[in-house]
């Protein structure tokens, strides 16, 4: 009887834990599994770093930070046949006949397991493999169970070629690679479809220890699977008896895999810029223009050779398409930065901020075209000295030559020092630098009093970005615009606003596309006469730390800088004995297929003849040259210097400039802000009033917030002011030579504490 009970107890409890058993599994697995994405086409939710490219979608940089491979995505029709064949041979023969899991396989790899006490092969199909990638799970049974699961339910979603395409996209391999095409090139440096066969074996061979049979870490332990793969696929007929022979016979080979082209720089200044909603599925089109980085990268780099016992370290070169205002080129000296040159590497020629030396020229003088001056205007190029604590500072011109009075084409096109000191007193310095902010010169964080006149002369830092950008600006008629560096951007393309009017860009172009204006300096056969027009441009600073050569075409802009990362000063190299051969190759590049048409030239400019010395209308006795001319600005006298018409006229006077001089004090300058010393008593402190120095002065009566407070009389254009705490208003009053009525200056703010 009690055998009996027992029996009926035993019935009663498996009738019961069974159901139940079954419950709680199927709660269980309802519970753990995990929903399925809506779709295998991944798109850029996870990207943690986007992928940069070209203008033409070759890749700048190669990420593997993402969790998928989204930037070297293989579609399933571009796989190599034998590739997926091997695949499946290798990982899922039953690939195309299973639901998502292979119960035959799963019994047989049970059996070997038991037969041999341990682990001896898995059994997971593809699409279960595609499940382990999509839902993380620990190595367990139960982990087994789920992934059968839901592999069942993916197959009920898509279809094999969908899922065959993610696996061999995301397979897992060494080093973080992910899919066939990232481990082609991590191996062998091949796309998919120049791979030989043995090289196709070996991807589907590696997939099943991608750490353990890394070919990195050596080729031996490939050997023998690889020829069992060939092997097998060969009695399966998806290989010739040869080709298996010969995978058996032979080694595979590596190769490092390397971008074709280093443009770290660039893409690192891209990273650290905003990318908006440009990027697509992970990737950055950008507006580099591979090709040509390619070859100014070794235009550059062979000129930085030739350069080397010069004590010529680092250059870089950028390149502007100034009517779609686009980078096409991004250039550092030994591949992007990757050079010998350890320090080189760390900095970015384009965007580290040096001094400009003359570069800045065109600028200010299209500032004193638009505040009445002319291409003819004459300037005094006399010595000038300025005190420096208890001595003196004398400005000179690098050869050292002083020319006398001279036009304002011949200053700007020899690049002359003290015409342009001359010519930023007239303008002023604080409206100088604000111009420079307007055209997007942002490193020029100091105020006015800082820089000083020898802005004119660049003592201020700035990057080769901000001065091909202000370049870019001249040749677009005045109008500045940001560089766009990222295709698709079309929103900054309406950013741009007018710096400067389209004649007083037109009479700078055309002075610095003029060879003849340049012959005083640099001689008149120099590398700055290009066979198309060309406005060209270079630079120097002190020392020779640097040397810059900028120009632009009727298309592109471009600069070139060359010096070194850590400040010492190369060996008497200039901008025109270093960049400029740059330059003139850089542009020969650009106008190789394309036609270069002539600078814009503003149609509401007038030509006239005029005297070459004097600068007025030209009589027939007169060495002449043709200039442009405003139509208000043209000059109205003949020349009294040649013939004998007029010889009372003093041509090289500087009474024609006083006729439409800007009068303004040099110091103090808007805005000042100063403090009293208490180390020193009171009324020993004083402020130095300062008048520009380009007017022949009579008489100057100073004024502070509103009262005359001093005369002085002759040749005397500074006065003593002594130092008052609050808010003051400096002006003078000017008797200039030959006029009876007394001009104003503007009126000077400054505050003192």
């Amino acid at each position: 009887m009690r055998r009996i009970a027992g029996a009926r107890f035993f019935k009663v409890f498996i009738l019961l834990a069974v159901p139940l058993a079954l419950a709680t599994v199927s709660l269980k697995s309802w519970h753990d599994l995990r929903p399925l994405p809506a779709s295998l086409t991944l798109d850029a939710e996870n990207v943690r770093k986007v992928q940069i490219l070209d203008r033409r979608g070759m890749p700048l940089i190669v990420t593997y930070r993402n969790k998928w491979n989204i930037h070297n995505y293989v579609p399933l029709h571009d796989i190599p046949i034998l590739l997926q064949q091997a695949f499946i041979h290798s990982e899922d023969k039953r690939f195309y006949a299973h639901s998502g899991v292979d119960w035959l396989a799963r019994v047989h790899a049970l059996f070997q397991d038991l037969k041999a006490f341990r682990k001896v092969r898995g059994a997971s199909t593809i699409t279960e493999q595609v499940v382990r990638m999509l839902h993380h799970r620990p190595r367990t049974v139960w982990s087994r169970w789920l992934e059968g699961l839901e592999a069942g339910r993916l197959e009920e979603r898509f279809s094999k070629a969908d899922i065959l395409e993610f696996y061999l996209n995301q397979v897992p391999y060494a080093a973080k690679r992910r899919g066939v095409l990232q481990a082609a090139h991590y191996y062998f440096n091949r796309d998919l479809d120049t791979l030989d066969t043995a090289e196709i074996l070996s991807l589907a061979v590696l997939v099943r220890a991608p750490g353990r049979m890394d070919l990195k870490s050596g080729t031996e332990r490939i050997e023998g699977p690889l020829r069992r793969l060939a092997a097998q696929l060969s009695e399966a007929h998806i290989l010739s008896v040869e080709d298996a022979r010969s995978i058996a016979s032979s080694s595979v080979h590596l190769e490092s895999y390397g971008l074709p082209l280093e443009a770290s720089h660039f893409v690192h200044h891209i990273y650290s810029e905003e990318l908006g909603a440009t990027q697509s599925r992970g990737r950055l089109f950008t507006t580099l223009d591979s090709e040509l980085q390619y070859r100014i990268q070794r235009i550059i780099d062979a000129r930085l050779k030739d350069l080397t016992k010069w004590d010529v370290t680092a250059g870089a070169v950028l390149v502007v398409d100034h009517r779609k205002n686009e980078a096409l080129a991004w250039v550092n000296s030994g591949g992007g930065g990757f050079s010998g040159d350890k320090q080189a590497s760390q900095f970015d020629g384009v965007t580290t901020p040096r001094q400009p030396g003359s570069a800045l020229k065109p600028f200010l003088y299209a500032m004193a075209l638009e505040k009445g001056w002319t291409a003819a205007t004459l300037i005094d190029d006399s010595p000038i000295s300025r005190p420096v604590g208890t001595g003196l500072h004398m400005y000179h011109n690098y050869s050292r030559r002083n020319y006398g009075k001279l036009r304002m084409r011949d200053a700007l096109g020899n690049s002359l020092n003290i015409p342009a000191i001359r010519t930023i007193q007239f303008v002023g310095i604080s409206d100088f630098l604000d111009r420079l902010h307007k055209l997007g010169f942002k490193s020029l964080t100091r105020n006015a009093d800082y820089y000083g006149e020898g802005l004119a002369l660049g003592n201020g830092e700035v990057t080769l970005l901000e001065l091909v950008g202000a370049y870019a600006a001249i040749a677009r008629k005045g109008v500045s615009s940001p560089i766009l560096l990222v295709k698709g951007n079309d929103g900054a393309r309406a950013l741009g606003r007018r710096i400067f009017s389209k004649e007083s860009t037109s009479i700078i172009s055309s002075i610095l596309s003029d060879a003849d204006a340049r012959h005083l300096e640099f001689g008149s056969g120099n590398l700055l006469r290009f066979p198309t027009q060309t406005a060209v441009k270079t630079g120097t600073s002190t020392d020779y730390r640097d040397a810059w050569a900028l120009g632009f075409s009727d298309r592109y802009a471009v600069g070139v800088w060359m010096g070194n990362f850590d400040q010492h000063p190369m060996r008497n190299i200039t901008g025109s004995t270093g960049p400029a051969l740059v330059l003139r190759a850089v542009f020969a590049e650009l106008n190789r297929h394309k036609e270069a048409k002539p600078l814009f030239l503003s149609p509401a400019l007038t030509m006239k003849k005029i005297c070459r010395v004097s600068g007025e209308l030209a009589n027939p006795e007169c060495p002449a040259m043709d200039e442009w001319f405003e139509p208000e600005k043209v000059p109205v006298r003949h020349c009294g210097l040649h013939g004998s018409k007029k010889p009372h006229v003093k041509a090289a006077s500087s009474r024609s400039n006083q006729d439409h001089v800007h009068l303004h004090l040099i110091k103090p300058s808007n805005g000042l802000q100063l403090a009293m010393d208490p180390r020193i008593p009171d009324e020993l402190e004083a402020l130095s009033l300062v008048l520009q120095e380009d007017i022949e002065v009579v008489k100057v009566e100073w004024l502070m917030d509103g009262v005359v407070i001093g005369s002085t009389e002759g040749r005397t254009r500074e006065f003593l002011w002594p130092l008052r705490r609050g808010n003051h208003r400096a002006r003078a009053k000017v008797w200039l030579k030959g006029k009876s009525v007394p001009e104003k200056t503007d009126v000077v703010t400054f505050f003192v504490k």
